[in-house]
């Protein structure tokens, strides 16, 4: 909420501009006394029907296109004042089998004690004409139904829950949200997205719950795993799992015992509420889901390097003798004997740096499989590398998420063990961006007939999500892994591929300082400060991309290592937005909590949106904007995807997105600060990844000392899986 103090509005709803029946997102008409014409209030309202009387607390706002309007933070229901405001609530649709023209009978009949006798004697409704005793019990069950959403909503706004969550817990739970809140608020932040264990906690606080309660305990120590899984880790030690647990439970007036949270552990791991698995010198602490997903994901590798593949190996040689001969493209040593391991294993790792030939060793397996008659799959994680990998194939490749048919009804893939993808081989590109539930996905659907080839460079971070796949099965030396190392004379010229070799040998970079005409494709803009920097790059954009002939707002991409900061992510998008979007009164434009969108902007994808269909990294671009219905319209490749307002946390602006988020992405030119306030997140791999995303030409903005840091620190911070370790019979 707004810094700004409350105002409060009394007064009856008089027509609906705008109703969301998913997220409650309001924009209403609404009378207010003493006043000639409605005003118009936007909230959200978990049920709302014109003639409703309600008091509200909210602010005044001034919308550039629609003047003037309420937005709500909380409201409450009051009884109709006269018996116009009686008929217009009770015949407005909000009672099922009371239209109106019965409910003006019904309050002529009873005139203001109307709601009383509803409430308190509803049988003798019968004594308005027309009305029979099966009538009467329908009027009963409806007014009953919109007690309880009253009664709910009334709870939880006492409670200190904002409207927004109010109406997205009473989708949750219906008429038992009362009671699973006063039991167990934290149950809150495992069901309903958007609620998180921090203001799980504010409403259990609110409800009078014991800081040192089990409930609270049992899901901060669950928040903590969550928490590290968004680091990349599939479970915790112990000991830091009670490190973090109880810097998470400590309040001002609240200190947990490390023993106690001990025991809960052990506690939880009898019921199953934690998956324990003891080691030599730790105890793993795994969420289920996670346990379940790398013990299984390790059986179905076993499973499939164990089944048997005839391939006449001879003849695969001769075949590439002769595609070499009518293509004219010759293959090194290395790519040929990656085409005879696609040939002869059912699981297999393609691996190697920029510049080494995986996308035409990629081609030219697809060329053999095609020619041994095989059907094929092709998929990647993200959109854009589906794309890439279909136009240097010439066969149509997809998501992994579509190729193995999501089911948004029942939230699982359609393709798994028991109706596999009815295909004789998959090759996944871009597969170190695989994490450990996609991963198993994948695995679980591959026939047992099938064969799976991944390709992917390891130099590059992991996978947004948990786990380190590629890596840990690569580390295990139980899958076959081909390495291409000979980089090609085409791309030695390249001093971004150069210098890709460079950084993953810990070397420092030859970056040339910018300037009008560069003679490489890699440039230093030394911008010693961090605000420097800000207004290096706005240079960048505005004066040297047109200069050199890019197209500052298609060809660029600013990379940056964290969120935070003035050369984070979210101050960068803001500049950027005005640099290279500005408003302008043509433009549709929408806000919501301070994210401003506007027709033309670049945004990415958030969370996976299963029913959408788009997916955590997936970048687009806004094409429509309907502020009558509170709508954006995106452009994600050639699909238009539209959300309500109510929605649009999912999203946020992309003019500068982390460097973790571009994985799996080109871009013709890179932009990348790298200054010391980042110091946690730079690392070797980081660098090396946001480099190699730039095609054409790579700056990197700031200081040579936080490049340098970057170079020198490998793998800052290591992820705890035990995938590897479960392959060589180490861990069961």
């Amino acid at each position: 909420m707004s810094e700004q103090p409350a105002e409060y509005l009394q007064g009856v709803v008089d027509r609906l501009t705008f109703h969301s029946t998913e997220s409650g997102y309001t924009v209403a008409r609404f009378k207010v006394p003493r006043t000639a014409e409605p005003v118009t209030v936007i909230g959200s309202f978990a049920n709302i029907q014109p003639g409703q009387t309600l008091h509200l607390t909210g602010q005044w706002r001034n919308h550039p296109k629609y003047g003037e309007q309420f937005q709500v933070f909380q409201y409450r229901e009051t009884k109709p004042a006269t018996l116009t405001g009686l008929e217009k609530y009770l015949g407005s649709g909000l009672i099922k089998g009371v239209g109106p023209v019965t409910a003006k009978r019904i309050v002529a009949h009873f005139g203001l004690e109307t709601l009383d006798i509803i409430e308190q004697e509803i049988e003798r409704l019968q004594e308005v004409p027309g009305i029979a005793q099966k009538r009467v019990k329908m009027i009963q069950t409806a007014w009953e139904s919109q007690k309880v959403i009253k009664e709910v909503m009334l709870f939880l706004q006492g409670n200190g829950v904002s409207t927004t969550y109010a109406v997205k817990i009473f989708k949750q739970y219906g008429q038992d949200a009362i009671s699973v809140v006063s039991r167990n608020p934290y149950q809150l932040a495992q069901d309903v997205y958007g609620i998180g264990f921090i203001t799980a906690d504010t409403i259990a606080r609110n409800l009078g719950i014991e800081p040192g309660s089990p409930f609270r305990y049992r899901s901060g120590l669950v928040h903590v795993l969550n928490q590290a899984a968004e680091e990349g880790h599939c479970f915790l030690p112990q000991a830091e799992l009670v490190a973090s647990g109880v810097k998470c439970l400590t309040l001002e007036e609240h200190q947990p015992n490390p023993q106690q949270l001990e025991q809960l552990i052990a506690q939880m791991g009898q019921d199953r509420a934690l998956m324990l698995e003891p080691q030599v010198e730790r105890v793993a602490c795994y969420a289920p889901p996670f346990y379940q997903a790398e013990r299984n994901l390790a059986v179905r590798v076993e499973t499939l390097l164990a089944a048997p593949l005839n391939a006449d190996i001879p003849r695969v040689k001769q075949w590439i003798q002769r595609f070499i001969a009518a293509t004219g493209m010759p293959l090194s040593q290395q790519q040929q004997q990656a085409v005879e391991m696609a040939a002869s294993q059912r699981l297999g790792i393609l691996t190697g740096g920029p510049g080494t030939g995986k996308t035409f060793t990629t081609r030219t397996i697809v060329a053999l499989w095609k020619a041994m008659g095989k059907s094929i799959a092709l998929a990647s994680p993200t959109g854009r590398a589906a794309q890439r990998l279909s136009e240097v194939t010439g066969k149509e490749a997809t998501t992994i998420h579509r190729l193995l048919e999501f089911d948004p009804s029942k939230m699982r893939f359609k393709r798994d063990s028991d109706d596999p993808l009815p295909v004789d081989a998959v090759i996944v590109d871009e597969a170190s961006m695989l994490d450990l539930f996609l991963a198993h996905s994948l695995l679980k659907a591959i026939p047992p007939t099938a064969q799976l080839l991944l390709v992917g460079d390891t130099d590059q971070l992991p996978s947004v999500g948990a786990g380190n796949v590629l890596g840990d099965l690569i580390d295990s030396a139980q899958v076959p892994v081909l390495r291409l190392t000979q980089v090609f004379r085409q791309a030695q010229s390249s001093q971004i591929i150069q210098n890709a070799y460079a950084i993953n040998q810990g070397n420092y970079p030859a970056l040339e300082p910018v300037s009008a005409s560069p003679a490489t494709d890699c440039l230093w803009l030394g911008a010693p400060e961090p605000e420097d920097g800000v207004q290096g790059i706005q240079e960048i954009i505005g004066e040297l991309m047109p200069a050199l002939g890019f197209d500052p707002v298609r060809d660029v991409q600013v990379l940056c290592p964290m969120t935070r900061g003035a050369v984070g992510t979210r101050n960068l998008n803001q500049v950027l937005q005005a640099v290279l979007n500005p408003p302008t009164p043509e433009k549709g434009e929408i806000g919501r909590g301070g994210l401003i969108l506007r027709v033309g902007d670049r945004i990415i994808q958030r969370v996976n949106d299963y029913n959408r269909e788009v997916f955590n990294g997936d970048l687009g671009t806004v094409v429509g904007i309907d502020l009558e219905e509170q709508e954006v319209t995106v452009l994600f490749g050639e699909r238009h995807v539209t959300y309500d307002r109510a929605d649009l946390n999912e999203i946020t602006l992309a003019w500068a997105v982390t460097i973790h988020k571009s994985q799996g992405s080109e871009y013709p030119v890179v932009l990348m600060p790298m200054y010391m306030q980042h110091y946690l997140m730079l690392s070797r791999n980081l660098l090396y990844t946001g480099l190699t995303r730039a095609k054409k030409l790579a700056i990197l903005v700031g200081p040579k000392q936080a490049i340098g840091l970057a170079v020198r620190q490998v793998k800052a911070q290591e992820r705890y899986t035990l995938l590897s370790q479960r392959l060589t019979g180490e861990v069961g």
